[in-house]
């Protein structure tokens, strides 16, 4: 009889082993993560940390910008747990491991109501030099250029410089703005201002009502369809970065990243998934 009530309780327990639903392993997951870093994966780590959330209720995920200098630096000395890095890691960084979320690209806006279709690069060097300083002068009207840049520490400006083969002592900027989407509201405000952000917020911005206009690169529209073939020559790989390799909750949520479980939320945001 006892052996009977043994092998009764044993049946049992492997039934509740083999038929529990996975999410309540998944429920196991906690921890808190930190991410920091570049300001344009933040708004779609932040979704996905959302996401993640959801689906493990104990866990915690904090996500904070910075720059991508920050992502490295605080990924280098354990401040973070992922750094966000929206660019390819330099040759001085190749300490650290790098997993690429999607794609995005750089692009030039100005106000919807400049008339102004097309910049050429040199036009572009010469405006952000202030040896262009009037709108009139590249066929626009007779108002003063408002030059907007972004703050060092952030990947935009490092690629902006280096596409355009410019020192950022060099330029001569009326404003200087941190994240995306103060560059996007700066621009929307003065009709005279020209800035540069990630094609994926500036996309998202003027097709929600927003009154910014993207501005080609070499013949090329500045648009995320673009990236995604690969057209558009300023593009940029958007990355989670860490000092070593990750395990536990890190390796978790980066693969949870990585995966099509994502890629709406990728899209949603205006930027290219990597694996479609």
């Amino acid at each position: 009889m006892k052996n009977s009530k043994r092998y009764l309780n044993l049946t049992i327990a492997l039934l509740f082993v083999f038929f529990l639903p996975a999410t309540s392993f998944a429920a196991e997951l906690k921890g808190k993560l930190v991410l920091t870093g570049s300001s344009t994966i933040a708004p779609l780590a932040a979704e996905i940390g959302k996401r993640f959330e959801s689906l493990h209720p104990r866990v915690r995920v904090d996500v904070q910008t910075g720059g991508s200098s920050r992502g490295v630096a605080d990924a280098r000395r354990g401040l973070a747990d992922i750094g966000t890095v929206s660019r390819a890691l330099k040759p001085n960084e190749q300490d650290l491991l790098s997993f690429t979320l999607a794609k995005d690209g750089v692009a030039i806006i100005v106000h919807q109501s400049n008339p102004i279709k097309k910049l050429s690069n040199q036009q572009i060097i010469a405006i952000y030099q202030g040896k262009i300083k009037n709108w009139k002068t590249v066929g626009g009207n007779n108002r003063p250029i408002t030059v907007i840049n972004k703050a060092e520490g952030h990947s935009t400006l490092e690629l902006f410089l280096k596409y355009f083969g410019l020192k950022n002592s060099q330029i001569k900027p009326h404003v200087i703005i941190g994240d995306n989407e103060q560059g996007i509201k700066t621009v929307a405000g003065n009709p005279n201002a020209i800035g540069y952000v990630s094609i994926g917020s500036a996309e998202y911005s003027a097709t929600h009502n927003i009154p910014i206009k993207l501005l080609p690169m070499k013949g090329v529209p500045a648009s995320i369809k673009n990236v995604a073939n690969g057209t558009f020559p300023l593009s940029r790989p958007l990355n989670l970065v860490t000092k070593v390799v990750p395990r536990g909750l890190a390796k978790e949520f980066i693969d949870y990243s990585l995966s099509n479980k994502v890629h709406d939320l990728i899209q949603r945001q205006y930027f290219v998934p990597i694996n479609p």
